[in-house]
């Protein structure tokens, strides 16, 4: 029984640092809309969570090709070779394949999907706490 519910709750962790991950590379996008020659990018969700679960391989680790790389951890360390760069709808004179409209939708889309994964952890906490009080 236990080992449900600590899967059930490992789960909800691992798509909510997902999801985490993906609002910032989102809100970068965002932030660099007008920046000459930047890439939207953006995070393959479903890939990235078969990743953390175990599913695809195991985690993923990063090379780093110089000595001043920052080590990567966390979630972004378990994302990052699942970054994508979104191929631009509208291109632009200066290069930047961002469109805010197709950003906006993605960030409300996943602020969404975030949400849910912390109304469900709390719902699970509940669940717990009255299964406790019932003892």
């Amino acid at each position: 029984m236990l080992s449900k519910i600590d899967n059930d709750l490992a789960f909800v962790q691992s798509a909510l640092n997902l999801r985490a991950r993906r609002q910032e590379v989102l809100a970068a996008n965002i932030a660099n809309s007008d920046t000459p020659n930047y890439k939207a990018r953006d995070l393959d969700f479903a890939a990235a969570l078969k990743n953390a679960l175990g599913v695809a391989g195991g985690p993923l680790t990063l090379s780093r090709t110089s000595a001043r790389h920052v080590e990567a951890s966390g979630a972004g360390g378990m994302a990052a070779g699942l970054l994508k760069y979104r191929s631009s709808v509208q291109p632009s004179l200066d290069g930047n394949s961002v469109d805010m409209d197709v950003e906006r939708a993605h960030f409300t889309e996943n602020s969404l999907h975030y949400q849910f994964l912390l109304d469900r952890a709390a719902g699970q906490f509940k669940m717990l706490s009255m299964a406790i009080a019932d003892k």
